[in-house]
């Protein structure tokens, strides 16, 4: 009986430490796979602009229309056209983090605003600096 509770005791001890690891790293896939995506996209985006000269009006355009993030997400894309608007994303600083276009995941909250410091778009994935950076909000 006595071995029988220490069996116990240690699986419980091993699965109470091993939970929170395998569940950061789930997370730290999906930020990859999302990064992965958007990287993918923008390829498509940039050589859709060497042809165009300008960006898609939306991903259909280049063949990403009803692609999902990870999280089961539709992937934002904002084409700015002439002008960036003023809800485009925008870093701590308060200047927009691309000049032709926005694409990023809401992530697994579902959630966002324009300004990528709040809580709402902490689980974020964007493109940032017209390609220059991809990959986490808080990152960024």
């Amino acid at each position: 009986m006595v071995e029988m509770m220490l069996v116990l005791v240690t699986v419980g001890t091993v699965t109470s430490i091993a939970t929170p690891r395998l569940s950061g790293m789930m997370d730290k896939a999906r930020i990859a796979e999302a990064t992965g995506q958007i990287s993918a996209i923008n390829a498509g985006i940039v050589d859709y602009i060497s042809q165009h000269d300008s960006p898609p009006p939306s991903l259909d355009a280049i063949g990403w229309a009803g692609h999902r993030d990870p999280w089961d997400q539709p992937y934002i894309y904002r084409n700015f056209g002439d002008e960036i608007p003023g809800d485009a994303r925008v870093d701590q600083f308060g200047v927009p983090v691309n000049t032709a276009f926005d694409l990023y995941s809401i992530g697994e909250d579902g959630s966002s605003s324009p300004s990528i410091m709040t809580a709402a778009s902490e689980d974020d994935v964007l493109l940032g600096d017209d390609g220059g950076f991809i990959g986490s909000a808080t990152r960024y």
